[in-house]
């Protein structure tokens, strides 16, 4: 919540604005606030420079005299900034989804879906499509964490989209990530599937355009399927679904994928305040959406039920270290030139890896089995 404040209050913008360390004083003169209040900005910014969202640094050589500057982590909080998370931070610490946690063990006692269902009386999505200011919210948040993601994608990763015609961007929100698509490859057919509510007033180009539908009824045809942030949403019985809708949405089509933009948790290669800040989105799935994170057997498990037999992942921390894993079929050796290629994007402590799933039954996979 001292994170919600220093964002609300723009503390991350005025220290930016002032282009060099900011001194107490001089914060609290900035700061849109009751002057009384003072006091309480300095133990404000002592627990978030504790905490390493900022830090104290002399002033023109003096070592008597500090201000406050931003850390890589703050700056991610600046308005401006092209792939700043403010959006995401001021959503996920709103009532709206801070309240279903104070009904945790209520929810244990009862038969209601999640805690969220508890607090609110209905499920989330439910609740989006009710309540204009919390789709507006959410769909901010999530656009937020996508041109983050898809920034990466498009510099680092740019032989994903090679050989590709189409595109779908499955639960794509409004449009963040096949609008940065579009752009940087013009020649690429995108398309976005969200639901009407979500998609509304979403306008298309020459090149994206906005289908509203319902996943789990029907998926429109294309090349490749991204499912970002989507199946850690859902249980295991409902990403299987989703993965079959995607499967036929890719049928016939050799050059057909999949690419799944998730988490993988307890990989084995990431630190301990990496694990449990996974661990801690693992509770948030169940808190708020009966979702889940999972293993990489969790992972492989709706794939194989889901009729997808082969699937590779890339391992990337901070952009610089590469771990490749995959289960490997013999005929694969035999595929030379096949467009499979797998990306995983991390952030300060979080790991996100892109996985590639493939429609075996184009190749003559059906017998090659999960080992």
């Amino acid at each position: 919540m001292s994170l919600k404040c220093a964002t609300q209050l723009g503390i991350p913008d005025i220290i930016h604005r002032h282009g060099k360390p900011i001194t107490l004083p001089e914060l609290v003169d900035a700061l849109p606030i009751n002057k009384a209040r003072a006091h309480g900005v300095y133990r404000l910014m002592r627990i978030l420079t504790h905490s390493g969202f900022f830090i104290l640094e002399n002033i023109s050589g003096d070592d008597e005299k500090k201000g406050y500057w931003l850390t890589t982590s703050s700056r991610l909080l600046i308005q401006d900034e092209p792939f700043g998370v403010a959006p995401l931070v001021l959503a996920v610490l709103d009532p709206i989804f801070t309240k279903p946690w104070h009904h945790l063990s209520e929810w244990f006692q009862n038969e209601n879906p999640t805690p969220f269902d508890t607090a609110h009386g209905k499920m989330l999505w439910e609740y989006t499509g009710q309540d204009p200011r919390l789709n507006h919210f959410f769909s901010e948040a999530m656009a937020s964490d996508t041109k983050l993601v898809t920034s990466v994608l498009i510099r680092e990763c740019k032989q994903v989209f090679e050989g590709l015609n189409s595109i779908l961007d499955v639960g794509g929100g409004t449009g963040t990530m096949c609008m940065a698509i579009s752009d940087a490859f013009p020649n690429l057919k995108c398309i976005v599937l969200d639901l009407p509510h979500v998609v509304a007033c979403s306008k298309g180009t020459k090149n994206l355009s906005y289908v509203a539908g319902d996943m789990f009824e029907h998926i429109p045809p294309a090349d490749a399927i991204i499912l970002k942030w989507v199946l850690h949403d859902w249980s295991d019985d409902e990403g299987v679904k989703i993965l079959k809708k995607c499967k036929d949405a890719i049928s016939g089509n050799y050059k057909g994928k999949v690419i799944i933009i998730d988490m993988i948790v307890d990989d084995g290669k990431v630190d301990d305040k990496a694990t449990e800040t996974q661990l801690f989105f693992d509770m948030d799935m169940m808190v708020h959406v009966a979702g889940r994170e999972r293993n990489e057997k969790e992972w492989a498990k709706l794939f194989y039920e889901a009729g997808f037999t082969y699937y590779k992942i890339t391992h990337v921390l901070g952009l610089r270290t590469s771990i490749s894993s995959e289960f490997h079929c013999p005929i694969m050796d035999k595929l030379s030139g096949f467009p499979i290629i797998s990306l995983s994007y991390g952030i300060p402590e979080l790991r996100f890896h892109l996985i590639y799933i493939c429609n075996a039954s184009n190749f003559g996979w059906e017998e090659c089995s999960f080992c």
